[in-house]
């Protein structure tokens, strides 16, 4: 198959989400992928987007060639559906940011126009699904809605885009349970959680941790960090190594030889660290809708190396691995560690965890898409 991935991620960058190991298993296939970063535009060099530290502006808007063998395209456009953070400038934007679907796609047009499947990562290019129809109406288009519009906070335009769009897709692929209290009520509308790359974190590797701490717990991210727990838990658990990879805020972080800050770190970089650590923490603070995240790719890997894992009870979700705290509740954290601490590892599940190559096959479902066929059948 010719396969279009429409991403907010760069292809070649150090952050490895989804679509990246999406893009892996299309091509390990054998299809032709085409990989293209969007949301990108003078707007996200003024915010100091991470992505401007690759080199976008000097790809921009050509099919550039990788040594990955996958085709990377970065859609950099004059400006795009970015959150003002204003109610009063979302308003005064809204009619210039609904142009955004009908800006020039230059050399991306033509995979557009041949592909056999295109999948839409949740994004402002929502907003080109109408068009992506009609320039290519036998295509299966998938919508994989790796996080809530809402929950990012995008322009209203972009909520807008995704309610239009929902019907031209063939498939709307929701990553957790609780994501489909708002999809569900669309019958192409499914739960498939994340795949993990179980080569990689199956294959032998030494251990990070030099034997200081009585256990290791570890973090991988950044968002909307709970430094709360962090003071708490490592205070009270003087003896446990907390691990904590990722760019956070070293100044809010207690002062202790028990917490240990790596910054960003390469994926493959922090595979040793799960997969030897004895706790996996998904610590947040609260937001609207974060509850989508209790099946987030980091609960799936921990899951996947049999890790007890922390998490706020908002996080709970159905994994049985999972030990809540209250938020703010001191007595709560501790109670969640100790448990997990205990936790016996061997009886954690794993039957139900996907590959990414498994989850590919199961979005592509024989392109082209059974929608596209329909309206095929009816002209």
């Amino acid at each position: 198959m010719r396969v279009v991935l429409l991403s907010g991620h760069y292809l070649e960058s150090k952050r490895k989400a989804g679509f990246h190991w999406l893009a892996t298993a299309y091509r390990d296939q054998g299809h032709d992928v085409v990989f293209a970063t969007v949301s990108l535009s003078w707007l996200s060099a003024l915010r100091r987007d991470h992505r401007m530290q690759y080199p976008v502006r000097a790809e921009a808007n050509r099919l550039c060639a990788t040594p990955s063998g996958i085709a990377s395209y970065v859609w950099f456009t004059p400006w795009h559906p970015a959150n003002l953070r204003s109610a009063a400038l979302n308003a005064l934007s809204a009619p210039l940011f609904r142009r955004y679907g009908t800006l020039p796609l230059g050399d991306l047009e033509a995979p557009l126009r041949h592909a056999d499947l295109v999948v839409f990562e949740s994004t402002p290019a929502i907003a080109l699904t109408e068009r992506v129809r009609a320039l290519n109406p036998r295509a299966r288009l998938v919508y994989r809605v790796s996080d809530d519009v809402r929950l990012l906070r995008m322009h209203p335009v972009v909520i807008e885009a995704e309610d239009r769009a929902i019907p031209h897709f063939d498939l709307v692929s929701v990553p957790s349970t609780f994501m489909m209290r708002h999809f569900g009520r669309f019958p192409n509308a499914r739960v498939h959680h994340h795949g993990i790359r179980k080569d990689v974190f199956d294959a032998p590797c030494e251990s990070p941790y030099d034997g200081r701490w009585t256990a290791n717990a570890v973090l991988v991210g950044n968002s909307h960090f709970d430094y709360d727990f962090v003071h708490h838990a490592a205070d009270r658990f003087p003896t446990v190594g907390f691990h904590l990879i990722g760019p956070l805020d070293r100044a809010q972080l207690p002062q202790r030889e028990n917490v240990l800050a790596y910054g960003e770190m390469p994926f493959q970089a922090t595979i040793p660290y799960v997969k030897h650590a004895d706790v996996g923490l998904q610590i947040r603070a609260y937001s609207p809708g974060a509850e989508s995240l209790s099946d987030s790719l980091k609960v799936i890997q921990y899951s996947h190396c049999r890790l007890p894992i922390v998490a706020p009870d908002f996080l709970a979700g159905t994994r049985s691995n999972v030990h809540g705290y209250r938020p703010g509740d001191a007595e709560s954290m501790h109670a969640a560690m100790h448990a997990a601490l205990r936790a016996d590892r061997a009886a954690i599940p794993t039957d139900d965890i996907r590959t990414w190559d498994e989850l590919a096959t199961v979005l592509a479902a024989g392109a082209p898409g059974e929608a596209a066929m329909e309206r095929a059948r009816a002209r």
